[in-house]
């Protein structure tokens, strides 16, 4: 990775990260020995980038500073676009004009050149007839997700036995063309992977969580990967 690549990704490291964060961690994340970190570190904060650091502690930085614009290369461009194409192929409506509306204000500012090579791409995703439908709103559950709210919904498992759900939704994962919700069930105290089509009667109660231990996403990825 070029140098200037890394000091740009450092900075949008920092901006993802919730809490401190320590060399040692940066250095792992970039596979880069210490000292490199510490140099990329000065020489962020010496051009105005308003990292703080603490001994022990780790750098922070103020999650109201923004890159200038950064132009992308052609693979950079083909990846975003397949990326677009892809979630306008596997998820809904919604979520697909969100997606292409993306797409227009990063062509708004391209080059002519740029904008021509990408008549030209090379990756695409079509629609599929393995595509599994569903009747739950992808968009809502999506949204559910990002502000915190419990879900209801009735499931019919792979045995056909039906059941009513409660559940903290902590994330959509797509195993094509399976789509998941995983969450935290509040009827079995555990954590559950629910096939979209497999859900109906999907509402919305108003009920928000936070996040407790034990319960989060971050739980759930760390007994995976024990």
């Amino acid at each position: 990775m070029r140098r200037a690549d890394r000091l740009i990704r450092i900075v949008h490291y920092l901006r993802r990260m919730r809490q401190a964060v320590t060399a040692r961690q940066i250095a792992d994340h970039f596979e880069v020995c210490q000292r490199t970190v510490y140099r990329d570190i000065q020489d962020l904060a010496n051009s105005g980038v308003p990292i703080y650091g603490e001994a022990g502690v780790g750098y922070v930085i103020d999650k109201k500073y923004h890159l200038p614009p950064v132009m992308f290369d052609f693979d950079e461009l083909e990846a975003i676009a397949l990326g677009v194409s892809m979630v306008r192929t596997w998820t809904d409506e919604k979520f697909s004009k969100t997606a292409e509306s993306a797409l227009e204000k990063i062509q708004a500012v391209l080059s002519e050149s740029l904008l021509n090579d990408m008549q030209q791409l090379t990756t695409h995703s079509e629609e599929s007839r393995s595509k599994i439908p569903w009747e739950v709103s992808f968009s809502d559950i999506r949204e559910c997700i990002r502000t915190r709210h419990k879900i209801k919904f009735h499931y019919t498992d792979l045995s056909n036995k039906t059941s009513n759900r409660t559940i903290r939704p902590l994330s959509l994962v797509f195993f094509g063309p399976v789509w998941l919700v995983l969450g935290w069930c509040e009827t079995r105290k555990d954590f559950r992977n629910f096939r979209l089509d497999r859900m109906a009667e999907l509402a919305v109660p108003g009920t928000t969580f936070k996040d407790e231990k034990g319960k989060t996403l971050e739980a759930y990825v760390a007994r995976c990967t024990n």
